[in-house]
């Protein structure tokens, strides 16, 4: 395994674990346990009290990135957005989801200044005739802003069930990390190879805490850093965020679907439900667990694609999965009215 990857992975997987441990331990002392009983709301869907702060120990594995990379400046900005994201979650877990969403939106944009302000960039899109079209530096930062805040949420939105986000975020890590070996004779991938295997170490560290029933919850910190660090690896992979959307075919597809449908009935698409892919499967008796493995499972199978896909198929692929994928969750929405044998943990 390149080293390059596997100590940044070492030290992300065991500063997350001892970070759990603590949080889990002075979660009662902090505030930040949410207990159903007094926190409802159609989104919950735990069944006892369950310490939040997820960020704390996701971005304490977030530092580590200074051990190898440096104190660069594009390394500076990408921790200072996750530290920002981590105070923001701190603050959301500690006054029980009370931020307004519209609040969290805009330090999501800030956060993703921080990182496009060291250099984190889209300076260029594939074109799906061939060849590739230049964006100018205002369309350049537009790009990366709404790119990173988008994922900032979108990976918020598929973190429902215990063990599911976390998962997930590992798989699509581990892909970023293998197109970086993949191109590991250029130097530039040499930061992509550290922030994907510190954030694949933290997620897996954070995974068997959080896998059912969960110890920790990530919260809005554990959840927004996650779709921060893997907007930013996109990008970082010279570009590869077709790559990326492919593997997160599902969290985006689900993401579009709600927020079109809030819209349409006059709602805040920013504002939760229990609307979700993960909620629909609730109520259609999976398990918390088979939910879980689910989301591992296609975000699996759809890395495997994406890894062999050239830039041409990539456009094909996402809009394959957009059809079939948009197809059944649609379907869930509304036309599935024969629920299963209901798992032991469908809540």
């Amino acid at each position: 395994m390149n080293e390059l990857f596997f100590w940044p992975f070492v030290s992300g997987a065991l500063l997350s674990t001892l970070g759990c441990i603590w949080v889990i331990k002075n979660g009662q002392r902090w505030k930040i346990v949410d207990d159903p009983r007094t926190h409802r709301h159609p989104k919950v869907v735990h069944e006892r009290a369950v310490p939040r702060g997820g960020g704390i120990p996701i971005f304490l594995a977030l530092m580590s990135v200074f051990l190898f990379w440096g104190f660069e400046w594009k390394s500076i900005g990408i921790v200072l957005g996750g530290g920002l994201l981590m105070m923001v979650g701190y603050l959301d877990d500690r006054f029980e989801e009370r931020l307004s969403p519209y609040l969290r939106l805009v330090l999501n944009g800030v956060a993703a200044l921080l990182a496009v302000g060291a250099g984190v960039g889209i300076f260029y899109i594939t074109n799906p005739l061939g060849g590739v079209i230049n964006l100018s530096w205002p369309l350049s930062i537009l790009f990366s802003l709404v790119w990173l805040v988008l994922m900032q949420n979108i990976i918020g939105w598929s973190s429902g069930v215990d063990g599911q986000m976390p998962g997930f975020v590992v798989i699509a890590a581990l892909t970023m990390a293998a197109i970086g070996i993949k191109f590991g004779e250029d130097s530039s991938q040499v930061p992509l190879l550290i922030l994907s295997g510190v954030t694949a170490g933290a997620y897996l560290g954070f995974l068997p805490w959080n896998w059912y029933p969960q110890k920790i919850m990530p919260g809005y910190g554990g959840k927004s850093l996650a779709g921060y660090l893997l907007g930013v690896m996109a990008i970082m992979a010279s570009g590869k965020v077709g790559a990326m959307v492919i593997v997160l075919g599902i969290p985006i597809i689900d993401a579009l679907i709600v927020v079109v449908k809030r819209i349409s009935e006059g709602r805040s698409p920013v504002w939760g439900g229990f609307e979700h892919l993960h909620h629909l499967l609730l109520k259609r008796g999976w398990g918390k667990r088979r939910i879980a493995v689910f989301y591992w499972g296609a975000s699996a199978i759809l890395a495997i694609a994406a890894l062999q896909l050239n830039s041409t198929q990539k456009w094909f692929t996402m809009a394959i999965i957009t059809g079939v994928a948009g197809g059944g969750i649609l379907w869930l929405h509304y036309f599935s009215i024969f629920l299963k044998q209901r798992d032991r943990d469908s809540g």
